[in-house]
């Protein structure tokens, strides 16, 4: 079975999904996740506030945070290793990498702009 892990800023909440405005890069995000979980995926999810040992705790990461900070961040992992940085990955790109079919491909997708943000919106970090 393949095993995603995202590890996210720091949020004020563990999915960002909370305040008045909600960030629909991370609406997408959580749906694409319980799409993944329903597919038999094993999905982790990491936020910097909420989980900050799981940062310290994968090398990995904690090295590319070392190098970069939180720039890089998200940063996608797939089996263990680092896929994407800077950027949530679109829908499009984790079926690809696990050759699933999308069960929303009629959703709106990621339009890629590079945009991070902190993630929360509404003011609520």
């Amino acid at each position: 079975m393949k095993k995603l892990q995202l590890f996210e800023p720091a949020m004020c909440c563990s999915t960002g999904l909370c305040g008045p405005s909600i960030d629909p890069e991370l609406l997408r995000i959580s749906t694409l996740i319980d799409d993944l979980k329903k597919a038999g995926v094993e999905v982790e999810r990491f936020n910097l506030n909420s989980a900050p040992a799981a940062f310290a705790e994968n090398e990995t990461v904690k090295n590319m945070l070392a190098v970069r900070g939180t720039d890089a961040l998200p940063i996608t992992m797939l089996d263990d290793t680092v896929v994407l940085t800077d950027r949530y990955p679109s829908n499009a790109e984790v079926f690809g990498w696990l050759k699933l079919d999308d069960p929303q491909t009629d959703a709106p997708d990621s339009d890629d702009d590079g945009d991070t943000g902190c993630g929360c919106g509404g003011g609520c970090c």
